[in-house]
């Protein structure tokens, strides 16, 4: 999967559109209604950055409308509704300094062997009962983490199960890879 430059700048500026309208309280942009990339069903996260300091991140594997109506959903859930940033939302003064990364998804695919994973190419999502958990394909690389690690850190971290729950029958983990790109 690769997208254009040009499409990468339309959910760019999509995703910078809702954030923005999220923030200062005004309409949402409208759903566009291009043909291509933004009328398609793909999943996506939107991440949200101040100097280097995560200020949110939300996304969906499993969407149920287009990539455009998704950015703009994401977008805005990523400036208000990240639960980690409840008690320091995204204020006006903020949306300048900004920086807005857009991860389009490929679909899921379960393994059964998740230590055969490519660290830095692919993305985790693990599942087990209720719980779940996912790291985008950079964060492995952006904490220096091995596999094992990746792992670990994703069910311990952020699924809220025991390290090496990975390893365990009842558990389930899909790769994917994301197609990266800031606005």
């Amino acid at each position: 999967m690769t997208i254009s430059a040009e499409d990468r700048s339309k959910l760019a500026t999509l995703a910078r559109q809702a954030v923005t309208a999220q923030v200062t309280g005004t309409a949402p942009p409208a759903i566009p209604s291009d043909e291509g990339i933004l009328s398609e069903k793909r999943g996506c996260f939107v991440t949200l950055t101040n100097t280097g300091h995560l200020r949110g991140c939300i996304g969906t594997f499993q969407p149920d409308c287009s990539l455009g109506e998704l950015i703009i959903d994401m977008g805005q859930a990523a400036a208000a509704h990240d639960p980690r940033f409840f008690g320091n939302p995204i204020t006006p003064d903020e949306l300048g300094e900004l920086s807005i990364e857009v991860s389009v998804l490929s679909p899921l695919e379960k393994t059964d062997d998740p230590q055969g994973l490519e660290l830095g190419v692919h993305g985790i999502y693990i599942v087990r009962g209720g719980m779940s958990g996912c790291f985008l394909p950079e964060v492995a690389t952006d904490q220096g983490w091995d596999v094992v690690e990746f792992l670990d850190h994703c069910c311990a971290g952020k699924a809220g199960m025991a390290p090496g729950a990975w390893r365990e029958n009842d558990t389930t983990v899909y790769l994917f890879t994301s197609e990266k790109f800031s606005g």
